[in-house]
């Protein structure tokens, strides 16, 4: 009993250190052996106690883009599976695509360009996945980017499979399409390992720049981030998938226009979506209430 009563003062002095530096675990003091004795002289004491807490707890909020780490959702929200739903839709659609080789003639010839210029039908939706892989890493951080970039990797290889094996299912007697299904697609696997090594090179050195320019950055020059992740991710990208896919196939002319004119374009449409990434960004973030 009396080890009881010479714990009281001590387990009172724990209580009030906590309402004073842990505001979120104040709650009634325990009653036992002559504690219940100091209720009455802790309740005047709880209102300065509170005070001080909720002080503690909630200080004038600091320039976020001066100091401490990069701001990033803590937690993954709607808004999170609609973009990753977007970014491997758009993926596997510009895989489709991208079977079908473009050349737009020019009105002039140009040095390097010559008279065409040569490109493929994922040219049009493809440059979107890094403006979504952007929104991804600026919002959810490399760790959240990296998932959405295997899932991507994980969809686009499966999709490849299946190709394959309807390719090689014998087709119905009255279905006249089986070699026109096959040309299109077909697996070719120097031109899917070209697109999955490129994919995966240049999504991740994107977000990996991205991730790094804002460690430095914080929350300022988002176009420095934006630009300067998708000139190394696209670099990255295109020269890996063209070399890979039609090193040998090509003349070194026609190749190395093709890697070019590809990169160019990609970081053209960039620059172009910039505004449309920033207001994408900028809601995102608006609408992640855990954005910290």
């Amino acid at each position: 009993m009396r080890s009881a009563e010479r714990s009281a003062p001590w387990k009172i002095l724990v209580e009030v250190t906590t309402r004073i530096f842990d505001p979120v675990h104040r709650g009634p003091i325990s009653t036992g052996t002559k504690v219940g004795e100091h209720q009455g002289r802790l309740a005047s004491l709880d209102v300065d106690v509170t005070t001080q807490g909720s002080a503690a707890a909630d200080p004038a909020p600091a320039d976020a883009s001066r100091a401490g780490p990069p701001q990033y959702a803590r937690n993954l929200g709607g808004n999170y599976d609609i973009i990753l739903a977007l970014f491997c839709g758009l993926l596997l659609i510009s895989n489709i695509c991208a079977t079908k080789a473009i050349a737009f003639p020019l009105p002039a010839t140009l040095p390097l360009f010559g008279n065409l210029i040569i490109t493929d039908g994922g040219a049009f939706l493809f440059p979107l996945t890094y403006v979504l892989g952007d929104v991804l890493a600026e919002v959810y951080g490399m760790k959240r980017t990296r998932r959405a970039i295997v899932m991507g990797f994980v969809l686009a290889a499966l999709a490849s499979v299946t190709f394959l094996v309807v390719s090689v299912s014998p087709p119905a007697p009255d279905w006249p399409n089986q070699e026109a299904w096959r040309a299109v697609l077909g697996f070719v696997p120097r031109i899917v390992i070209a697109s999955l090594c490129g994919y995966l090179a240049g999504q991740f050195l994107n977000a990996y720049v991205l991730v790094k320019i804002k460690q430095y950055t914080k929350e300022k020059v988002l176009w420095a981030r934006l630009i300067g992740s998708t000139v190394v991710g696209e670099l990255a990208d295109t020269a890996v998938f063209c070399t890979i896919a039609f090193g040998g196939i090509l003349s070194t002319d026609n190749l190395i226009r093709y890697t070019v004119t590809g990169y160019v374009y990609k970081v053209l449409v960039e620059v172009i979506f910039l505004p449309v990434t920033y207001a994408v960004i900028r809601a995102v973030k608006k609408r992640e209430p855990n954005y910290a």
